[in-house]
C-alpha cells in the first residue's frame, strides 16, 4: 500500500487534477491520497487557504465578506466546469460555506480555524468526486472518520497517538480514499489545524497509521536539490537523503518539505518519496533512516532569514550555577521559542525568530536579561540569516568547516556565528541577510 500526498500546485486547476488522476490510476497500490487545498495557478495568483484566512478575518470583524467569498467558490466553479463534474458536488461546497457563516463558535481561533481547514476539505470532496467519475472506486473521508484527532492547539496542532489505531482499519477499505490534509478534530469534536504546510503531516501521519509501505509527496519539482535553485539556478538534484538530514534542510529553509513533516514518517519506518507531479515518472528523491555510502560530504546547503541574535555575556558565566536555567526561564515565561544557543565561558548568543518579538516584548526580553540576570552586556543583532551544511558525510570528513569558512572569507562574507550540532551531520553559519545568496553560492561553489 502507498499513501500519496498532492501538494496545492499540483491541485491548482483541473489540468493538474487530470495529472493526478493519471498518477493515481497508473499504480493500484496507490490507495490513499492526501490533498491541500487549491495551491496558485501562476505567480500573481492566491492560494486558496490565504483567501479562506482573510476570509475569516472579514467575518470575524462584521465588515463585508462578499466578494472574497465569491472569489473562493469561483475557484471550485472553475474546476468543476473543466472536469465536467455533477453539479451537486459544487451544490455541496456553497452549503459547506453557508453552514460556516451560520455557526456560533466557542471562540474566534475556533472560527479562523474552521474557515482554514475549508480548503483543503472541499477539495477533497471535489476530487474524490473525479476519481469517481472517471472510473476509480474512490471516496472522501473526513479527518474525523479516518480516526485523525489532535491536540488543541490552533494552527500547531500535534497528533493524539490513540489516532494510530484508528488509522489502522484504513488498510482493510477496498476504495481509493481521499482524506483532506491539514487538520484534525480534537477530543470536543472540533476542528483544529497543522501548522502551514500541515497537509505534509498529515500525509506522514496517515502513511504510519496505515503502515505503508512508501509515503509518496508529490510537489511541482523533479528531486529536492542540493541548494535553492533561486541562487544555483543548475543545482545538483539529490537522489537520497536520510530522515535527518531532511529535518535539518526543511528546517533550515527547504520550502518542499514541512519540516514536522518527517516525524511520524520517521518513527515508523515508512520511506519517503518527493516526486513530480508534472514528471511523475522522474526518480525524484527518496528519504528513509539509512542510505548508501557516498563520497560526497555535504547532501545540502540550506538558508533562511528572519532571525535575530541576543548576545549576552557576563565574566564568569561559567562559574555561575543555574545561569543557563535563569535565561531560559526568562525566555519562557515571555513565551519566546529559542532556536539556537551557542556559547564560550563568558557569552551565550541565543537566536530566535524575529516575528516572535513585539517592540514591548523585545524591551521586556532586553530589560530582564540585563538586570535580572546582573549581565555585563546584553546587545541585540537584527536580520540574521541562517546558513546550514548538511551532510552524514560530514562526520567522516576532515576540513569541512576549514573549506566552507574559506568560502565564505574568500566571498566576503561575515559571520556573525557558528555553531555545530552534537550529531556532527549539521553546521550552521549565521549572517547578515544582505549577504544570503553570496554565500549560498560560495559554498556550493566549494562543495559541488
Amino acid at each position: 500500500m502507498k499513501v500519496i500526498k498532492f501538494g496545492g500546485s499540483s491541485l491548482a486547476n483541473a489540468t493538474q487534477l487530470r495529472k493526478v488522476l493519471n498518477i493515481v490510476k497508473s499504480d493500484p497500490e496507490r490507495k490513499i491520497v492526501v490533498v491541500s487545498a487549491p495551491g496558485k495557478r501562476f505567480k500573481e495568483d492566491k492560494k486558496v487557504t490565504d483567501e479562506l484566512i482573510e476570509f475569516a478575518r472579514l467575518v470575524l470583524n462584521e465588515m463585508p465578506y462578499e466578494t472574497i467569498q465569491e472569489e473562493i467558490l469561483n475557484r471550485y466553479r472553475e474546476i468543476t466546469e473543466d472536469l465536467k463534474l455533477n453539479y451537486l458536488v459544487m451544490e455541496k461546497i456553497e452549503k459547506h460555506f453557508e453552514k460556516l457563516l451560520r455557526t456560533n463558535f466557542e471562540s474566534n481561533n475556533l472560527l479562523i480555524e474552521a474557515f482554514k481547514a475549508s480548503g483543503e476539505d472541499n477539495h477533497a470532496k471535489l476530487i474524490a468526486a473525479f476519481l469517481e467519475q472517471e472510473g476509480i472506486p474512490a471516496r472522501y473521508m473526513s479527518p474525523q472518520d479516518a480516526g485523525i484527532f489532535v491536540t488543541s492547539e490552533p494552527g500547531n496542532a500535534t497528533i493524539l497517538p490513540e489516532s494510530y489505531n484508528f488509522l489502522r482499519r484504513l488498510r482493510e477499505m477496498d476504495e481509493v480514499l481521499v482524506i483532506p490534509g491539514f487538520f484534525g478534530y480534537n477530543e470536543r469534536e472540533e476542528i483544529i489545524t497543522f501548522s502551514r504546510g500541515g497537509s505534509d503531516i498529515t500525509g506522514a501521519i496517515v502513511a504510519n497509521g496505515v503502515q505503508a509501505d512508501l509515503y509518496e509527496n508529490f510537489t511541482d519539482v523533479d528531486a529536492i536539490y542540493v541548494a535553492n535553485p533561486h541562487y544555483i539556478p543548475n543545482s545538483k538534484k539529490i537522489n537520497h537523503l536520510t530522515y535527518r538530514e531532511m529535518r535539518e534542510l526543511s528546517y533550515s529553509g527547504f520550502s518542499v518539505f514541512h519540516d514536522e513533516a518527517l516525524l511520524p514518517a520517521f518513527s515508523g519506518g515508512i520511506p519517503v518519496s518527493v516526486k513530480n507531479t508534472n514528471n511523475p515518472n522522474g526518480e525524484g528523491t527518496k528519504i528513509t533512516r539509512t542510505k548508501p555510502k557516498s563520497d560526497t560530504i555535504l547532501s545540502g546547503i540550506a538558508s533562511s532569514s528572519g532571525f535575530i541574535s541576543i548576545h549576552i555575556s557576563k565574566y564568569l558565566m561559567n562559574r555561575e550555577i543555574g545561569f543557563i536555567r535563569k535565561v531560559a526561564q526568562i525566555f519562557e515565561e515571555l513565551q519566546l521559542n529559542l532556536d539556537h544557543m551557542p556559547s564560550g565561558i563568558d557569552e551565550i548568543n541565543i537566536i530566535l525568530k524575529r516575528d516572535q518579538l513585539t517592540p514591548g516584548k523585545q524591551a521586556a526580553l532586553l530589560y530582564r536579561l540585563k538586570n535580572e540576570l546582573q549581565s555585563d552586556e546584553v546587545r541585540i543583532q537584527a536580520n540574521v540569516c541562517l546558513v546550514m551544511l548538511v551532510g552524514e558525510g560530514m562526520v567522516a570528513s576532515v576540513g569541512t568547516t576549514a573549506t566552507a569558512t574559506q568560502a565564505l572569507a574568500d566571498a566576503g562574507v561575515n559571520l556573525v556565528m557558528i555553531n555545530q550540532g552534537s550529531s556532527e551531520i549539521s553546521m550552521m553559519f549565521g549572517i547578515v541577510e544582505t549577504d544570503e545568496e553570496k554565500a549560498v553560492k560560495a559554498i556550493y561553489q566549494a562543495f559541488f
